[in-house]
């Protein structure tokens, strides 16, 4: 477990604890000495360029679609009362 700070301590010092959340730090906030809440990063979004997404796209293998359909005929029950 991280960092353990109470409730009356994020409400006070909330800029202070977003600041050590947003620097990578794991606080968990506890009421009446209980854990109730962790608060953690988020991780930073991933930027992928349209070339390299078409570029994966372009290479990878092609679907059969009437295969595909018959394979999932041959698992998947078709009857709606199940």
């Amino acid at each position: 477990m991280g960092k353990v700070i109470t409730q009356r301590e994020l409400r006070n010092d909330s800029a202070a604890v977003l600041r050590e959340v947003q620097a990578g730090r794991t606080i968990v906030v506890s009421r009446n000495g209980v854990p109730v809440a962790e608060l953690r990063p988020v991780p930073p979004r991933r930027f992928v360029p349209r070339a390299v997404i078409a570029d994966t796209i372009a290479r990878s293998p092609r679907i059969d679609l009437a295969r595909l359909r018959a394979d999932l005929d041959s698992v998947a029950d078709q009857n709606p009362d199940g």
